[in-house]
């Protein structure tokens, strides 16, 4: 519209404006290397069609079927009735005087407010989080852990198990060149940590996973990662989703004595993200926690080796992603560096106070002789027996699929399937699991993530796919994906 003149340009109206103080040229060049594929272009131009369908143009599809996040309750998921009646006492008191809800969530809703700031769920809450919160998380550990001792001070009530896991990335990442931090992540991946690692400047080293295995951790490909790593940087850290994301296997017991070991030996503070804790399907597999396995491997390990564990309100059977709630607890982490970590979350004030009272929620639900409990445990185990059985059955049904191979969904709440792509669909895409599920978006209304956004081996293909959509849907879903694959792998043959 207008010529520059130095560092200003005339307008049309004659004028003069200064050029841009912020420009993409100018900005912090980290945050440019920062991709985060699941809500990457798929799921932008999946919000096109859904605006497209509802402006009344014409499409091969009738809705758009969205199974690119582990978001529960857009998927259908219904919420946990007590939560929602305690966090609508809490928010709103005048209700404590309705009969019509049950005398323990008003209770609960009491003790909460009695913990906030002028009995108010809008005020403020101590930077490390609420006092009689983080106790009770505390208590929920212990118990979780077969009576495994919980210091309610090394707990941090976090905005989602994210904030924590950054905040602690944040903590760990130092040095330059040869000397910079390196940091373990699995492939695939969830890409929280490759964005989080990319806007630090920190070094990922990728291990991984065995496909062929069921997704298994093989502690000779963490040595091999390491070996490679220390030759250019700093390792400092080794980051474990269990179970995991995108890949939905569950670690055993052994596995995780053997990580353990594999950190203490070569001096790695250790990052377990157990979000998914209470998502567990599969025969003969069970949740252990990395904080009890420490434990129980007796004060050789439980008194040495650093671990931060994560948790969260948004997954498991409650999967309330909006309200933000999580913590994480804090083992063996250097008393200085401590008081570094309190001051870093209190720059951020507080985790939402909305978000803490569901996690007290969550860590002490109903008890056995209470109004509410029955109805609880009911929709509790409702939510995971659907859960479970929409896991099997989306690996039964990919399995059918020739070109497509599904692993067993252990747990958490996605399947990443290994897909065969033709070659002249190949040699036409620059990414072709991109190109494969874009053609899938905009023939189907079907939006799934490409495997490159998660991490994947050179030459293999994938796609993760929540398993969260309601049954009829999924089973729709799960169809429409067979068919296009094998249109699609006809169609480029």
């Amino acid at each position: 519209l207008g010529t520059k003149v130095g560092s200003k340009k005339m307008t049309e109206n004659g004028v003069s404006s200064r050029a841009k103080v912020l420009t993409i040229d100018t900005m912090n060049p980290t945050v440019k290397k920062v991709e985060y594929a699941v809500r990457g272009p798929i799921v932008q131009r999946a919000m096109e069609l859904e605006k497209e369908l509802s402006e009344g143009m014409k499409k091969p599809f009738a809705e758009v079927i969205k199974a690119n996040i582990g978001d529960a309750h857009a998927m259908g998921q219904q919420p946990i009735t007590f939560f929602r009646q305690v966090l609508a006492l809490c928010s709103y008191p005048e209700l404590l005087n309705d009969s019509t809800f049950p005398e323990d969530a008003k209770s609960r809703a009491r003790r909460i407010l009695q913990s906030c700031g002028g009995n108010s769920m809008g005020s403020y809450s101590a930077s490390q989080g609420i006092d009689s919160v983080r106790h009770d998380v505390a208590r929920y550990i212990k118990r979780r852990d077969d009576g495994v001792p919980c210091d309610p001070d090394n707990i941090y009530l976090t905005t989602g198990a994210s904030d924590g896991i950054v905040t602690m990335l944040k903590l760990l990442v130092c040095g330059e060149g040869a000397t910079r931090t390196g940091i373990m992540i699995s492939i695939p991946q969830y890409p929280l940590y490759s964005a989080a690692l990319a806007e630090l400047g920190a070094v990922q080293i990728n291990y991984y996973l065995n496909e062929q295995k069921c997704w298994s951790l093989d502690i000779s490909e963490l040595q091999r990662s390491l070996d490679e790593a220390r030759q250019h940087c700093n390792p400092r850290a080794l980051c474990i989703i269990n179970p995991g994301n995108p890949t939905g296997q569950v670690q055993s017991r052994q596995c995780i004595e053997d990580v353990i070991r594999f950190a203490a030996k070569e001096r790695l503070f250790l990052m377990a993200d157990e979000v998914y804790q209470d998502n567990v399907y599969a025969e003969g597999c069970q949740f252990h926690s990395f904080k009890k396995v420490l434990f129980e491997m007796g004060p050789e390990y439980s008194n040495t080796v650093e671990l931060v564990s994560f948790h969260s309100t948004s997954k498991c059977y409650m999967g309330e992603c909006g309200f933000r709630g999580g913590y994480m607890e804090i083992i063996n982490l250097d008393s200085e560096v401590k008081a570094q970590l309190t001051k870093l979350v209190s720059v951020r004030l507080c985790p939402p106070v909305p978000g803490q009272a569901l996690m007290d929620l969550v860590v002490n639900p109903p008890q056995p002789g209470e109004p509410s409990h029955e109805k609880f445990i009911k929709e509790r185990t409702t939510t995971l027996c659907a859960l479970a059985e929409k896991a099997k059955l989306t690996e039964q049904v990919l399995n059918t699929v020739q070109g497509i191979s599904c692993n067993p969904v252990q747990g958490a709440m996605y399947s990443f399937p290994c897909i065969t792509i033709p070659e002249k669909a190949i040699k036409e895409a620059t990414k072709p699991d991109m190109f494969y599920c874009m053609k899938l978006l905009e023939e189907t209304g079907i939006c799934l993530v490409p495997g490159s956004g998660f991490g994947q081996r050179d030459g293999t293909y994938h796609f993760r796919m929540t398993i969260l959509p309601p049954k009829d849907k999924l089973k729709i879903l799960l169809t429409k994906v067979k068919e296009f694959h094998q249109k699609f792998t006809q169609q480029y043959s």
